[in-house]
């Protein structure tokens, strides 16, 4: 009978010893819950910045190895696929007249889009992202910006006459980064644009319609094995207009074309293409305009020379 008591007391302390415990353990885990939440969400703010900084420091690392200052672009090996963000874009100019394609030009390939600006036009960052090279040459870009985002792209901006940001800078999209020139390897004012993935020269009518003045959707899903009939296609609906769609005036491909300016009027901005032995006064008198209105549209002198192929804004 003691047996039993002694038993019976010995089960009841015991219970009552693991009790409290079993209650305190679930309270202590019921407090250190919300803390748990706390921490994730630090976590994850201190990965958000840590990949924000990384971004900064080296945008789209995933693709390049390296920041290398020295090339203005060094061919790697493309991704099969690649989805290129698009979104948050502005377009680099305001002007809708391509004046040559990406492509096949002149027995070379032309690794980018000619669009008509004039001297001192302004020029913009088309995404965020940081500033790769500033740089002269004088065979080739002339004052020119190369700018690596963190979509993938990087985009080449040349022939500009002067450039306003520097090596390393991190530039947002729309930030003005330069002036559209006529400097390097130009036969006219304009800005000469590139889309490169990898170093890779990319058709940036792919993306960009400077027509509209918009890009092409949200996201561009780059594919190795359908590109070139893309581009193809690009080129046919978003490049240089061709004479179905432009005025012709002669065999010298003049042409006229209708551009809106950025106060909203709609204006018919005319231009002659230059060809060999031709000067001011010969083109004032064919077009029916005095030098000088020639020379004020296009911030030139009386005594430029000319250049076969340079093209010229004569209304």
């Amino acid at each position: 009978m003691n047996l039993k008591k002694t038993i019976k007391t010995l089960a009841i302390s015991l219970f009552l010893a693991v009790a409290p415990n079993h209650a305190s353990a679930q309270d202590l885990i019921a407090r250190q819950a919300p803390v748990d939440r706390k921490m994730a969400a630090v976590d994850t703010i201190m990965l958000r910045n840590i990949t924000i900084k990384e971004e900064t420091e080296s945008p789209a690392s995933e693709l390049y190895a390296n920041w290398d200052n020295k090339y203005a672009h060094r061919a790697t090996e493309l991704p099969e696929h690649f989805n290129i963000d698009l979104r948050h874009f502005c377009m680099p100019t305001t002007s809708r007249v391509i004046t040559s394609n990406f492509g096949s030009r002149w027995g070379r390939q032309h690794k980018g889009l000619d669009i008509k600006v004039y001297i001192g036009d302004t020029i913009r960052a088309a995404f965020s992202g940081k500033v790769r090279i500033v740089r002269y040459e004088g065979g080739g870009y002339g004052k020119y910006i190369v700018i690596r985002h963190n979509n993938g792209l990087e985009t080449i901006y040349g022939h500009l006459s002067k450039q306003l940001v520097e090596e390393n800078q991190t530039v947002r999209a729309g930030e003005v980064i330069g002036l559209g020139g006529n400097t390097g390897r130009s036969t006219g004012s304009h800005l000469h644009f590139e889309t490169r993935l990898c170093g890779v020269a990319l058709n940036p009518a792919l993306m960009f319609d400077f027509r509209e003045q918009d890009v092409t959707g949200d996201y561009y899903a780059f594919n190795r094995s359908t590109y070139d009939n893309e581009s193809a296609n690009a080129t046919r609906l978003r490049g240089k207009q061709d004479g179905s769609t432009l005025a012709k005036n002669n065999s010298n491909d003049d042409y006229a074309t209708n551009n809106r300016t950025t106060s909203g009027l709609d204006d018919q901005i005319q231009y002659h293409k230059v060809v060999k032995g031709e000067t001011l006064e010969s083109i004032s008198r064919k077009r029916g305009v005095t030098i000088a209105q020639i020379c004020k549209l296009n911030h030139i002198t009386k005594k430029m020379k000319l250049r076969p192929g340079q093209i010229l804004r004569y209304s």
